[in-house]
C-alpha cells in the first residue's frame, strides 16, 4: 500500500492550523515543493524553509493565523483533498470548479506541471484536480 503524500501534507497543515501551531514540518519532494510554492504565492502560508537532516530534506512551513485569540478556535485555512489514489478526478479547463466564486483556489496537476485553476484556465488546459483551498 503506497502513501498519499498530498493527503499527508494537507492533513499536517490542517491539524497544525486547528491547533494554532506556528510551524509544520513536511517531507520534501518535487510535488510537495510545487504545492507549497503555490500556497506561498497565494498567501495561505507566510514562509517556507528547506531543512536537511540525516540525508533527508524537509520543508518547514510558517502558517498564517488570526491575530485575535479570543473566541472559539476558528481555522483560516480550509483544505480538501479531491483526487485520491482510489478515485482520480479529472476536468477539462472549461469545467474546473470555482471555489467560493473565485475566492478559493483549485490545485491541478496538468501536463505542464502543478498549477492553480486560474493559470490552467488562462493556458486552456485541464488535468487532475488535486485539492481545494479556501
Amino acid at each position: 500500500m503506497g502513501r498519499d503524500t498530498i493527503a499527508d501534507i494537507i492533513t499536517s497543515i490542517r491539524n497544525a492550523d486547528m491547533n494554532r501551531k506556528g510551524t509544520v514540518r513536511i517531507g520534501s519532494t518535487n510535488m510537495t515543493e510545487k504545492i507549497v510554492k503555490i500556497l506561498l504565492g497565494e498567501g495561505f502560508i507566510e514562509n517556507v524553509r528547506k531543512h536537511q537532516e540525516n540525508n533527508k530534506s524537509f520543508l518547514v512551513l510558517t502558517l498564517r493565523h488570526r491575530r485575535n485569540r479570543k473566541g472559539p478556535s476558528r481555522t483560516i485555512l480550509n483544505l480538501k483533498r479531491i483526487s485520491r489514489p482510489g478515485l482520480r478526478v479529472y476536468s477539462n479547463y472549461q469545467k474546473i470548479p470555482r471555489i467560493l466564486g473565485g475566492m478559493g483556489i483549485v490545485i491541478l496537476s496538468t501536463s505542464r506541471g502543478i498549477m492553480t485553476d486560474r493559470e490552467a484556465r488562462l493556458e486552456g488546459i485541464g488535468g487532475e484536480i488535486l485539492c481545494y483551498i479556501w
